[in-house]
């Protein structure tokens, strides 16, 4: 009979390889649809990590939100875009010490809080779902729209101020722009763009034909 925690240890192992690995062909990658389809792949395996952790809500907006719909519109943009490869490269070179730099800073830093979590673990209650004998995904719905539900909607009234403030930016009023007014079109009437004008019938005046041009002979 397998264990399953050495199962479950083998299958984080295992994605988070991939995890690295594709998140590593993403910055390496010549062609931009292949690094879209490696970080792809990236968030594939990272919701499957969270599923490990029993974090179902989070590893299914992870799938639903980002690689159903952002991913798939950065995929749509990046192939209908023309880069020019070439200064891509030019700025990585550039700024990849500094790059380096901040990397090996964050990995410090996410080491660290590994530690102190470790340290901690023992004094870590039980997974409130697993007590409450939901999954985490009801357990986080409950907990959501009723302990949590006015932080929840001052945060939905901050991303819909950010999405009517986007739009307006876009709207502003630019010198040769051409833009269309819709309340004008649908307004329009079909007397204000057609006049019919009524006019006597006149018969055309007849030319008289030219007389023959006669060659002079030497």
């Amino acid at each position: 009979m397998i264990d399953t925690s050495l199962f479950q240890l083998v299958c984080f192992y295992a994605f988070a390889a991939v995890t690295v690995v594709a998140a590593l062909s993403v910055i390496t990658l010549r062609n931009s649809v292949h690094a879209v389809l490696a970080l792809v792949l990236t968030f594939f395996s990272t919701a499957c990590i969270w599923m490990l952790a029993e974090a179902e809500f989070l590893a299914i907006a992870l799938i639903v939100v980002y690689v159903g719909a952002v991913m798939v519109l950065f995929l749509f943009v990046v192939m209908m875009l023309d880069i020019d490869q070439e200064k891509i490269r030019e700025g990585f070179v550039k700024y990849l010490p500094v790059g380096l730099v901040v990397a090996v800073v964050m990995l410090v830093e996410m080491l660290g809080l590994i530690g102190v979590r470790v340290m901690h673990a023992q004094t870590m209650g039980e997974n409130p779902a697993t007590a409450a004998g939901m999954s985490n995904t009801a357990w986080l719905g409950m907990a959501l729209y009723s302990q949590y539900l006015l932080p929840f909607e001052i945060a939905a009234l901050i991303l819909t101020v950010g999405v009517i403030a986007a739009v307006a930016l876009t709207l502003r009023q630019r010198t040769g722009a051409r833009k269309q007014h819709a309340s004008e079109q649908v307004a329009v009437r079909a007397k204000d763009r057609v006049r019919i004008i009524k006019m006597a019938a006149e018969r055309p005046v007849e030319t008289p034909p030219a007389a023959p041009v006669q060659e002079s002979k030497p």
